[in-house]
């Protein structure tokens, strides 16, 4: 009986051993199949549905991966003025009174379009006052039934269809700056920057500033330039071409990973890149895109904000 005893005892012991050693080789080897489903399923949900009328209301810019230039630049400030090679005073012939006026400030204007109607003091008859070219009423210096003089002009007319972008240079920069250099100006409207070239460089600076004054002509047919105005430019020392550029607005940090949101049907999937050299407006992508990839270029955080609430719903 003694021995019977022992047996059972010793086969109990047994089991129990084989049992742990079973638990612990299968920790050592990795989890169980439950376990890494989920893992799988986690990871390939690293990605937003949205349809394209959610992406126009959130505004989010969808551009393709490709080649692109990055450029080192020099930021400036400066302030729209009128052409001044397009801009013409219309004066009276005669000194009179201003019986009629046609015209105001802000009013376009054809070439031998009636301005106004003076009665001049001499013959006591109207004559007209007429636009030179075609353009707009920048100033205007009479009113009606006043006296107006030869003295005095009495329209400003300007053809804004371009304009002067007037750049102030600190001393320290004007070594850096040529005609005929590039630059990009940003008129602060939203719009695409605008390139130009430098064509005129002051042989004189300002004793207020310590700076200089360069000059680019402008073309503004859409009137998106307004005299007066401030702007920025930056003014491209070097270009540097390379394979995958991309904008830098697309970048996005996700679990501490650098992505881009890559649009796939009406999913956006995080996706890992490298990075290589930038500037203020694009990166290089070394790894993690090719050309033609579709990416969220403006407004990502949007998608970034609506994978980090899918998170948060499938961790409940």
């Amino acid at each position: 009986m003694i021995r019977l005893v022992r047996n059972v005892v010793f086969f109990v012991v047994a089991a129990a051993a084989l049992a742990a050693f079973a638990m612990s080789l299968q920790s050592s080897t990795g989890p169980t199949p439950g376990e890494s489903h989920g893992e799988e399923h986690e990871h390939a949900g690293e990605g937003v549905d949205l349809t394209d009328d959610k992406l126009s209301a959130a505004g989010i810019e969808i551009l393709s991966a490709g080649p692109g230039t990055l450029r080192d630049t020099l930021a400036l400030n400066g302030i729209l003025q009128p052409n001044q090679e397009a801009v013409v005073q219309v004066t009276p012939r005669f000194p009179g009174i201003v019986r009629e006026i046609r015209k105001r400030i802000g009013d376009r204007v054809k070439e031998g379009e009636v301005l106004a109607r003076v009665e001049s003091n001499q013959s006591l008859t109207l004559y007209e006052l007429r636009a030179p070219f075609a353009g707009t009423i920048i100033d205007r210096q009479i009113a009606l039934g006043e006296y107006a003089s030869e003295q005095k002009p009495a329209f400003t007319v300007a053809d804004l269809s371009t304009v002067w972008v007037d750049l102030s240079v600190y001393r320290r920069d004007l070594k850096r700056v040529s005609v005929g250099d590039s630059v990009l100006i940003d008129a602060e409207d939203d719009g695409p920057t605008i390139e130009a070239k430098i064509s005129y460089i002051s042989p004189v600076g300002s004793s207020d500033t310590q700076s200089a004054l360069a000059r680019a002509v402008v073309e503004n047919k859409e009137m998106r330039l307004r005299p007066g105005l401030f702007v920025t430019a930056r003014l491209i020392l070097a270009a540097k071409p390379v394979p995958i550029a991309i904008k830098t607005s697309a970048l996005q940090t996700v679990e501490n990973r650098t992505v881009v949101f890559v649009r796939n049907g009406h999913r956006f999937e995080a996706r890992d890149v490298e990075l290589g050299d930038r500037d203020p407006d694009n990166v290089e992508v070394l790894f993690g895109l090719i050309e033609g990839d579709r990416y969220a270029a403006k407004n990502s955080f949007v998608i970034k904000a609506e994978l980090a609430k899918g998170s948060v719903a499938h961790e409940h």
